[in-house]
């Protein structure tokens, strides 16, 4: 699982292999894992941790814009945990502890309001689009959505965020999409295309631009017409230190940030 202590027997800390010398940590806590268990795990990081549930199509940008937030608070650390957002909203309603909560959608940041699992004021701080992407040698020599559709394709499921806009574009285009796999984030729709386990599948841009030579990228012309604008939010009202960070996320230094990882503004 990769380089890691493991606390109280009850959670294992990762700290990210693309920067070793990064404070900040990913958590990794079972789903099943019980509200006490993971409430002392969290305690026991320190009082200047903040815990950051965030879409797995944020984890490269996120990981560096907590690096700039760690030098600019001494005694805090960032700790990550990235996945599909229906996902991190479902830990959060079980009693996972998190200190800010970032979605690849407006509609799983609604859902946790509603739930009462985020009480912290919103904030728009990206957007991101949909491409097609397959193997860099492209073995079924795939060159539109149409051929994506009969071929081996991977997409998101239906409730995490780039499979809602992947359903919302296949209605846009009119075309019928007959998906060989539905994964729970965009990151493992990638890994399957990337290993060759797929002909192509349907990925965010930026998930596209991270992969580079790995793929070979199909714009869809109406992607434009589909855009997922991401909020940000403390989950309590009243952490100083959680809402600094999603202050620091918004500032203009971790706003060019995402633009060079190529996140859009959001609402445009």
């Amino acid at each position: 699982m990769g380089p890691g202590v493991t606390l109280s027997g009850t959670c294992s800390v990762i700290v990210p292999s693309m920067r070793r010398s990064l404070k900040s940590i990913a958590l990794v806590c079972g789903a099943l894992a019980v509200t006490a268990s993971l409430a002392s795990c969290s305690a026991e990081l320190g009082d200047q941790v903040v815990v950051v549930f965030a879409a797995a199509s944020l984890q490269e940008v996120f990981v560096d814009i907590a690096q700039d937030f760690e030098d600019g608070h001494d005694a805090a650390e960032v700790e990550f945990s990235f996945a599909g957002s229906s996902d991190l909203v479902s830990q959060l309603e079980s009693g996972a502890p998190a200190d800010v909560l970032a979605s690849a959608d407006e509609l799983q940041m609604d859902r946790a309001v509603e739930r009462g699992v985020v009480y912290g004021s919103r904030q728009l701080f990206a957007s991101n689009t949909l491409t097609l992407v397959t193997p860099s040698d492209n073995p079924a020599d795939i060159t539109s959505l149409s051929d994506a559709a009969t071929s081996s394709l991977v997409i998101c499921a239906p409730q995490v965020p780039c499979g809602a806009a992947t359903q919302n574009m296949a209605e846009l285009t009119g075309v019928t999409l007959r998906p060989v796999s539905e994964e729970s984030s965009v990151t493992d729709v990638l890994g399957k295309v990337t290993s060759g386990q797929a002909d192509a599948g349907l990925v965010y841009v930026t998930d596209a631009i991270r992969a580079g030579d790995d793929v070979n990228v199909i714009p869809i012309d109406e992607a434009g017409a589909v855009v997922n604008n991401y909020p940000i939010a403390a989950v309590d009202a009243d952490d100083s230190l959680a809402q600094e960070f999603v202050d620091f996320v918004m500032s203009e230094d971790s706003q060019q940030k995402l633009r060079a990882a190529g996140f859009g503004v959001p609402g445009e």
